[in-house]
């Protein structure tokens, strides 16, 4: 697979890229996730599992802000992706996003990885 850019989403304050590694997608938002940014980042979350990718890492490291309505797309997703045979991993979330998921009880229903080079060698060890 091509571990090129495979595509990309950008306003004012949210910036998404999407590449393939291995047998997963590798998803990057950067900026702020909220009710105005949203689509940028569910839009290329369906286009992963419509193409076939059931396990999604999503690399939080550039994430600098998340909302409830962020919060719903990632577990949205999260849903989609498990009804597939996989999940969605989240990655080297900043403090003050990691402390959304703590506060919401969401941390406990996704996989979290320190770092995506963590994500990504989890993918080597098994499936999901």
């Amino acid at each position: 697979m091509d571990r090129g850019t495979v595509g990309s989403a950008q306003s004012g304050r949210l910036l998404v890229e999407v590449r393939e590694e291995g047998s997963s997608a590798v998803v990057t938002p950067a900026g702020e996730l909220d009710h105005h940014t949203a689509d940028l980042l569910r839009e290329p979350l369906e286009d992963c599992l419509a193409k076939g990718f059931s396990r999604l890492v999503v690399d939080c490291s550039r994430l600098e802000f998340c909302d409830s309505t962020g919060l719903n797309v990632l577990l949205g997703a999260r849903l989609k992706a498990e009804a597939a045979g996989g999940g969605v991993h989240l990655a080297g979330m900043l403090p003050a996003v990691a402390r959304v998921f703590e506060i919401t009880g969401a941390s406990a229903v996704f996989t979290v990885h320190d770092s995506l080079d963590d994500a990504l060698v989890d993918e080597a060890d098994g499936p999901g």
